[in-house]
Order: structure tokens, then sequence, then C-alpha cells
């Protein structure tokens, strides 16, 4: 994704851009340079979301979910106050319209479809581990030592588990975050900014642009350099 020769002019006149950004934008490691911490990086992204804002005309929002989403994670994280400021500053806060905000019938059935074939290989995993567990001894449903805490039973279970996620969560809308993200992104022509495969996939079939979360930061400074605005600071 490259800026037009048109959008290289002066920031006055640059067409209007808007993105929508997801948790994993500001959780994965991809946004980090050597040896940065996630608060540094995350301060590093939103000084970059400030200036294109400031600079670019480059606007990026959030659905209230993905906000309460990501501040919670950042607690938990210990991430300093200040950074939770700069969010609040620089990246808007928007509810989706979900009432106005139309769907075409489509996207509805590919949906309904992915999910019944899901529960279908959600129940041959399931199916599958049950004959594990059958065919284990008496011996195998209790643990030998006293210090082990898992049986063989215990262990078929959470290999089921692991899978049975796999087959149900992976690449697929798994929440109302999710869902909230793409139609926000719907309502204002923006583009989606995310590492999570669901979510990617999902944006294809919205019609919307998308930009991996690792390569965003990386697309921001481009733009910046491109229009001739000099560098940010490193977010400290």
């Amino acid at each position: 994704m490259c800026p037009t020769d048109e959008a290289l002019t002066m920031s006055g006149s640059l067409p209007r851009q808007r993105f929508v950004l997801d948790t994993s934008l500001f959780l994965t490691e991809e946004i980090r340079r050597e040896d940065e911490s996630l608060e540094a990086a995350v301060r590093r992204l939103l000084d970059l979301v400030a200036t294109a804002r400031l600079e670019l005309n480059i606007s990026c929002y959030v659905p209230p979910s993905i906000h309460d989403e990501l501040a919670a994670m950042l607690r938990d994280r210990d991430v300093d106050d200040e950074v939770f400021s700069r969010l609040d500053t620089w990246v808007v806060r928007k509810s989706p319209d979900r009432y106005g905000v139309t769907i075409p019938a489509n996207i509805v059935y590919d949906f309904i479809d992915e999910m019944s074939d899901r529960v279908d290989r959600g129940l041959r995993v399931s199916e599958e581990a049950l004959r594990e567990v059958e065919q284990l001894s008496p011996e195998d449903l209790t643990a030998d030592d006293p210090n082990e805490y898992m049986t063989a039973a215990d262990r078929v279970l959470s290999n089921m588990r692991d899978k049975y996620r796999r087959a149900l969560r992976k690449g697929v809308l798994d929440s109302r975050e999710d869902f909230d993200l793409l139609v926000l992104a719907r309502e204002l022509d923006a583009g989606v900014v995310t590492e999570d495969r669901g979510i990617i996939s999902w944006a294809d079939e919205f019609g919307l642009r998308y930009v991996r979360g690792g390569q965003f930061p990386r697309l921001l400074e481009e733009y910046l350099r491109a229009t001739g605005v000099a560098r940010v600071s490193d977010g400290s």
C-alpha cells in the first residue's frame, strides 16, 4: 500500500485516510525493535499515529469493546498511565453503527457454512479423543507417580482441548470485538489493522482494505518519509 502522487502534496490537501486498529497490533512482537519492551513499542506506535494524524490526515479508530480489551491487557502488563493518556488522545473511540451498516446476505451464508463445517470438525476431534480414552487400561486412569498430577486420560483430554480450539476458533470470527472491528471499518470505509488471521480472512469477505499489524508502523514511517515529515521520536 503506497501513497499516490496526489497524496504526496502538502498535508493540508492530503486525502483523509482512516484505519481501525485491533488489539493484536499493540501486542504483537512484530512492532518491536530489538530489545524493545512492549511499553516502549506502544509509545513509539502512538507517537507515529499522532504525527500521522497531525501531518497526513490519517485517523485511527477503535470500537469501545476493543479499547476495553486492549486497556485490560496493557494494565496486566503494568504499562504506565501515560500510555493510556496517549491512546485516548490519538486513537478515536467510536461505536460501530450496528443498525445502520448493512452486510450482504452472502457473507452471512458463508459464515454459517464455515461455522457448520467447524462444528463437524470439532465433533470429529471429540470422537477421536473418546476412542483413545476407551482404549486406556484402568491403570491409565490414575497417576502412578504421586507427584504426577495428570493421568493418561488427562493428557488425552488436554490434547483434545487444543485440537478442538484450533478446529473451532483458529482463523474465524469468534468474538463480538472482532465483529465490531469489521462493522466499524465498513462504516468508515477504513482499513483494518490486525495480526488476527480470522479478521484478515473476513476483511476480505467484507471487501475491506487491511494491513498486517507488524507492517503498520513501517507503513506510517514510509508515508511520513515520502511527504518529507521529520522522523518522530522514539516514544520515550
